[in-house]
């Protein structure tokens, strides 16, 4: 079954290399594309769409106040060349968000997860993507801290610690308070460098000192493996530490 799929954005040249990246990928279908979200929204409205390739800064209407004057939309992967509106985007509940210009393998990448979402969230038979590999190089979270937008390098992050409806950054040098979800700042952190292993931690796995089955070591403070989280954790883990004495 493919996925009804929309693009907008005010740029011509960005519809074009979605649209040409899609081309790699059977199982999307591009209904039709937009330069504006008034027209999006119009689209919406009288066709079914089951993916939205939305920029977010656009003239008038932006892509995300078009999502929020939707009573159902559909799975959205927010398009910019402004990092720092990722944090807007994911509280809105979008499956990814890609930083123009797109490389190939990061659209992919968001296609993967697009796919998995849809494997988790129905029966419609359609077969999971590989994995994509994530791209090496420097991955930064912004933080909207006192009115200002701060850019934190995710190497120097030791863990991320989720107090009611805010989350605090501890870094080597720093800790950073904001107010948001644990939730987001997860799908903010680059893929496969991070795990979740509480309701309210999340860890670097390349800081990792030690592994017990209740809790890891991380900067010599133990952080605390949630009831959930302990079968992921022990899959993930123990194979890999078991050859190393000094780490379990």
């Amino acid at each position: 079954m493919p996925i009804r799929t929309l693009i907008v954005d005010d740029e011509p040249h960005a519809i074009d290399i979605i649209c040409r990246y899609a081309a790699n990928v059977p199982d999307i279908e591009i209904v039709t594309t937009s330069s504006n979200a008034v027209h999006a929204f119009q689209v919406l409205q009288h066709n079914k769409i089951d993916l939205l390739f939305a920029d977010i800064k656009m003239p008038g209407l932006s892509g995300t106040d078009l999502i929020r004057s939707l009573k159902k939309p559909p799975m959205v992967v927010f398009t910019t060349a402004y990092q720092e509106y990722a944090v807007e985007g994911f509280d809105l509940n979008a499956i990814d968000y890609l930083v123009k210009p797109i490389p190939l393998n990061r659209f992919l990448r968001a296609v993967d997860k697009v796919m998995h979402y849809i494997n988790g969230n129905n029966n419609d038979g359609m077969e999971k993507a590989e994995p994509v590999a994530v791209t090496p190089g420097k991955h930064f979270l912004y933080l909207r801290i006192e009115r200002q937008t701060v850019k934190i390098d995710t190497e120097d992050i030791r863990w991320i610690e989720s107090i009611r409806d805010y989350i605090k950054v501890i870094t080597k040098d720093k800790v950073y308070v904001t107010k948001q979800k644990i939730s987001v700042a997860e799908k903010l952190l680059p893929t496969g460098h991070f795990m979740r292993i509480h309701r309210s931690f999340i860890i670097p796995l390349n800081k990792v000192e030690s592994y017990h089955p209740g809790y890891f070591t991380v900067a010599g403070t133990k952080i605390p493996i949630g009831r959930n989280y302990k079968l992921a954790c022990m899959e993930k883990f123990h194979d890999d530490m078991q050859d190393q004495p000094g780490l379990l």
